[in-house]
């Protein structure tokens, strides 16, 4: 697919999904083409023992990537700027980039960096910023004070 807006890639997917309806997903299993669940290794290699969950997963042309925080010292605006350039990094790797996000969640240790972490947001995903929910949560995990979650497109 070459580069092409989320608004776009959604409109034609939605018209086509429309036109065709149900017998396309049963004609694709019935011809055995039906878009397969591959598990993305951070490293491109599978772990010996069974992980607690997947970091990327790519079904069809869809890229699930799990939360991502970050770890060391810092104020949110640090911490913002280490997840994006995480997730940057992630999606590139797998073919994917910023601006084929389409569906982002994030995850606050704090709402009162709610602004602050917008600064840091805004821009990051090109002129058609992906759809978005921020709440505040009791805890992220380690020492991060945010953990974003996205979905996005190959």
């Amino acid at each position: 697919m070459n580069k092409t807006n989320r608004r776009n890639f959604m409109g034609k997917s939605a018209v086509a999904a429309a036109g065709v309806g149900v017998a396309a997903s049963s004609t694709a299993s019935a011809q055995g083409t039906a878009p397969q669940k591959r598990v993305i290794y951070a490293n491109g290699k599978k772990p010996d023992k069974t992980p607690r969950f997947s970091g990327m997963v790519a079904y069809g042309n869809l890229l699930f990537l799990s939360g991502v925080g970050y770890h060391k010292e810092g104020d949110i605006k640090v911490h913002t700027e280490g997840v994006l350039e995480q997730i940057k990094k992630q999606l590139e790797a797998a073919g994917s980039s910023m601006d084929k996000v389409l569906k982002a969640s994030v995850f606050l240790a704090d709402l009162k960096d709610y602004d602050a972490m917008n600064e840091v947001w805004q821009g990051k995903f090109g002129p058609e910023p992906p759809v978005r929910t921020t709440v505040s949560v009791a805890g992220v995990p380690g020492k991060s004070l945010v953990e974003i979650d996205v979905i996005a497109y190959i």
